[in-house]
């Protein structure tokens, strides 16, 4: 079920995950953002969309994660965009002969024979520096960073004023580092992130994460602000005050404090490496 956000602007969501796809119609289809998670859901977002009178003119794919560079073949053979990075990353997987398999591997045992892999990962990378998705519709502003995975980007339907965030400004999840074998300062690299989103956080009056539920102009800068002091606590070796972690998270996510537990571990793995004489 797609349900409006802003003029122009709808949104489908998963249920085991709670994925944000966004749609934002143009003159003559749509633009699709991460779409998924299962071959049901994706059906079900292309009837709707045929039902729109909006074919699929473009995709594209925030980051490079299993959730985010999945497509069915009912949305059609429309361009699947990226930033290079991103495309790289993709390509880099599917070159490997096993790719199918470990791709499957890394699939919620739920839903592991509910997700089409066959399309997966088919990115086309703009090239570096493109600005603006190059399609018929509304100018949709790319806005590239190095948080949480290589070739990460936020999208901004400028006239929408809706900010399709990817794996950022969640309200279920905290911020999920990308790890030491991509980035020497995954926390810097957050941090990064953060603040592109917050130079256009004034132009934001939606905000839609890549889980979770949609946020208000209230809850911009709300959501930055909560993930920066997740991040600055978790820098520091404290313990973060955050409800997402915890006894107050949201039930049925209690396991992302295990997300938690795990970067505490590692970051302080890292820490007595790096102070190991050598």
């Amino acid at each position: 079920m797609l349900t409006k956000v802003a003029e122009g602007v709808l949104v489908h969501q998963s249920e085991l995950l709670q994925n944000n796809t966004v749609v934002v119609q143009g003159r003559a289809g749509a633009l699709l953002i991460d779409p998924g998670i299962t071959s049901g859901e994706m059906t079900c977002l292309a009837n709707d969309l045929r039902e729109l009178g909006q074919p699929v003119a473009a995709g594209f794919a925030t980051h490079p994660d299993w959730d985010h560079v999945l497509w069915h073949a009912e949305l059609g053979e429309a361009p699947r965009y990226g930033t290079a990075r991103c495309a790289d990353a993709m390509r880099a997987a599917r070159s490997d002969a096993d790719w199918k398999a470990h791709a499957a591997a890394g699939l919620p045992p739920e839903i592991a024979d509910q997700v089409p892999l066959d399309l997966f990962g088919l990115i086309t990378d703009l090239p570096r520096g493109t600005t603006h998705i190059p399609w018929d519709g509304p100018r949709v502003r790319i806005i590239e960073h190095p948080a949480h995975s290589p070739g990460h980007a936020a999208l901004l339907v400028e006239d929408s004023r809706v900010l399709a965030a990817g794996d950022m400004l969640s309200d279920v999840f905290i911020p999920m580092l990308d790890d030491f074998d991509s980035t020497d300062d995954p926390i810097g690299d957050y941090l990064t992130g953060l603040h592109l989103l917050e130079d256009v956080a004034d132009d934001v009056a939606v905000v839609v994460p890549g889980h979770g539920s949609v946020g208000g102009e209230d809850q911009v800068r709300a959501r930055i602000e909560l993930d920066r002091a997740y991040l600055y606590a978790l820098r520091d070796g404290r313990a973060p005050d955050d409800p997402r972690i915890g006894p107050a998270a949201k039930p049925g996510w209690e396991w992302v404090s295990d997300i938690h537990t795990g970067q505490a571990q590692s970051l302080a793995d890292r820490r007595r490496g790096d102070a190991a004489p050598g």
